[in-house]
């Protein structure tokens, strides 16, 4: 398993995101039950079943896949775990690594954390690391591009 956690901050990136998502479910339907006056009846069934679940899912994802996420670089690879209900793990050895990126969306801006991003030769697709302290991703860049550059090798 892969030795590193990442950024702790995740946690909150991960609620957050999946509050916004939730009240984009929920919101809609508590307008409805809320204003019109013969709103359905089976409306209150769902309106509850979501927020349950809504809560159920905002309270515990994030703690779950802060304790999966985990990734790992060495002088022959690069290692990731992640998901949260399907776990995934990848390794990228650095013969195949054809491009190192770092994405960062405005909510990750604002609490520090970037998603590292290691495009290889594989059909599966890039290597993701979501959630790092931003110094960490910028440092993993530096490292995994030097790295690659000394491996031989044609990353295809």
């Amino acid at each position: 398993m892969p030795e590193h956690q990442v950024s702790r901050r995740a946690v909150t990136w991960w609620l957050l995101r999946a509050l916004a998502g939730w009240l984009v479910v929920v919101l809609p339907q508590l307008a409805v039950w809320l204003l019109v006056d013969d709103a359905p009846g089976w409306l209150s069934w769902t309106l509850a079943a979501s927020a349950l679940i809504a809560v159920a899912h905002t309270v515990v994802m994030p703690f779950w896949r802060y304790h999966v996420h985990r990734w790992e670089t060495t002088p022959e690879a690069a290692y990731t775990l992640t998901g949260w209900i399907n776990r995934e793990w990848r390794v990228a050895p650095l013969s195949r690594i054809q491009t190192v990126d770092t994405k960062r969306g405005l909510l990750q801006q604002a609490l520090g954390l970037a998603t590292l991003q290691i495009t290889t030769a594989s059909a599966a697709g890039p290597l993701h690391v979501a959630g790092l302290d931003h110094e960490v991703a910028i440092r993993l860049v530096h490292e995994l591009t030097s790295a690659t550059q000394a491996t031989p090798g044609d990353a295809t």
